[in-house]
């Protein structure tokens, strides 16, 4: 074995600027091997990373995290199908493509390469200009779902900095594919412990709006969406309403559900900041907006109707109107606005 020294590659750790060019990693026990490779990749532009055995791609892998890996299979200690297996099984680097390199050209040893996670493969010896345009075909794929993927995260939690949490649920069995943080919490507020598993209620909401004989009907019957289902929680209520399809339609496919909360407090809150009211005018005028009457609300809020009725003059005269019809059908436009979901 030609024992030259390994090429210059970019130090462990260091932080990889990716706006001008894709990290590629080559694995290989060979220096030789990486050297040709190394040489021809760097002259066109990518940043490389290299390593010579199995744990020392592991490593590197999780440090920077490369936009591909070229992976000799046959390496001694741990062979390249265990690396690329054990990449593939770390949710931080399975996303990486893997091309294999190797003088194995049996039909078994390609197929093993394949079942390990490589995308491709190249056989020895390496023809870099062959390598380069292999990996140019998966580096697009990769970026496009990068980008994709990236975009609908961002999609995702703005929702969730609205106060819309969303999660993807498969309708035939009920398994949440994805879910945003703010989903997460509702979930689990609501629900009790984190749950690869959407709640019941939720699995036959969804299964009766989509999966049942009816369905299509149901469905055209509803025009825009079904009804909506909420979760009451005493003054807090949760509700979940069905927005798209977001898979193959087989087996009933995965489905966009879009969840919000609702409750008093954010309600009150809501009108506080919009009417420039006190914390107590606000409640006053909640109560007022729910039907109550003085006394109802001085029992609700431990006040006296004539300290209710003091606040509730205040409240007309920042709202601009003379009765308790007019301030409720003002708040309640502005709740509807702010809130969706409430029911007055």
């Amino acid at each position: 074995m030609n024992t030259a020294a390994s090429p210059p590659s970019v130090p462990a750790g260091a932080a990889l600027d990716r706006s001008d060019s894709d990290v590629v990693l080559i694995v290989d026990d060979v220096p030789d091997n990486l050297a040709v490779l190394h040489d021809a990749l760097d002259e066109s532009g990518y940043t490389v990373l290299v390593a010579m055995h199995g744990e020392a791609a592991l490593q590197r892998a999780a440090q920077a995290l490369p936009d591909i890996v070229l992976l000799d299979a046959m390496m001694p200690g741990m062979d390249g199908f265990e690396v690329a297996r054990r990449l593939k099984a770390s949710p931080q680097t399975a996303h990486i493509p893997i091309i294999f390199m190797t003088g194995l050209t049996e039909t078994e040893h390609l197929v093993a390469a394949l079942e390990a996670g490589g995308v491709d493969y190249v056989t020895k010896p390496i023809k870099p200009r062959e390598v380069m345009a292999r990996m140019g075909v998966h580096l697009g794929a990769a970026r496009k779902a990068r980008a994709d993927a990236s975009q609908a995260r961002e999609a995702r939690n703005a929702l969730d900095a609205f106060g819309y949490a969303s999660i993807t649920v498969r309708a035939l069995d009920g398994r949440i594919v994805w879910q945003t943080p703010l989903a997460r919490e509702l979930l689990q507020a609501y629900f009790g412990e984190a749950s690869p598993w959407a709640p019941e209620a939720v699995q036959a909401w969804l299964r009766r709006h989509v999966l049942a004989d009816n369905a299509a009907e149901l469905l055209a019957q509803a025009q825009a969406e079904p009804p909506r289902l909420a979760i009451d929680q005493g003054a807090r209520r949760l509700t979940f309403r069905l927005h798209q399809q977001a898979g193959d339609s087989e087996g009933g496919g995965d489905w966009l559900l879009v969840m919000r909360e609702v409750s008093d407090a954010k309600i009150i809150e809501s009108m506080s900041l919009s009417f420039k009211l006190t914390a107590r005018e606000a409640e006053v005028l909640y109560w007022v907006v729910k039907g109550k009457i003085n006394r109802d609300i001085g029992d609700i809020l431990g006040a006296s109707p004539a300290t209710v009725k003091k606040h509730l003059e205040r409240v007309f005269a920042k709202l601009g109107v003379e009765t308790r019809t007019a301030a409720a059908g003002m708040a309640m436009n502005r709740i509807r606005q702010l809130h969706p979901q409430f029911e007055g």
